[in-house]
């Protein structure tokens, strides 16, 4: 037996809202990405040693990777670019921040940030799923 949740919506059955709400969550999902590059961008050295703490090898391609990640990821899924494949990629760099910076569960504030992570991966494979929607540069 089939139910409606597990039918695939198909363009004949979806609402006029679809696309904006697709856009729209495209937008907020990459907007912690874009401000977080901005951030490392613009104080590298606090990053850095963020980075360093937490016992990462290689901080400086740790840092150009993470830039490049948060702000093209960000961007190009605002804009509707390979959404799948970026989303993809934004959510398993967030799972990997998840535990390379979250992992001690035991702090109140690393848990919340471990499981903001990891919701946060959840959103994403919802675009990686369903694709960025028909407002975007790429529809794939």
């Amino acid at each position: 037996m089939t139910t409606a949740a597990a039918t695939p919506v198909s363009a004949s059955t979806a609402t006029p809202a679809q696309p904006l709400l697709a856009a729209g969550g495209r937008v907020l999902l990459a907007a912690i990405f874009v401000l977080s590059g901005v951030s490392k961008l613009t104080a590298p050295a606090a990053t850095l040693a963020y980075i360093t703490s937490a016992g990462l090898p290689l901080p400086q391609v740790a840092l150009a990777a993470a830039i490049l990640i948060e702000l093209g990821g960000g961007l190009a899924l605002i804009a509707g670019y390979r959404p799948r494949l970026v989303a993809l990629l934004l959510a398993g760099f967030s799972v990997v921040t998840a535990f390379a910076f979250h992992g001690q569960l035991g702090d109140q504030n690393q848990f919340i940030h471990f499981f903001k992570n990891i919701a946060m991966a959840g959103g994403l494979m919802q675009v990686a799923a369903f694709g960025g929607g028909r407002i975007a540069i790429h529809r794939d």
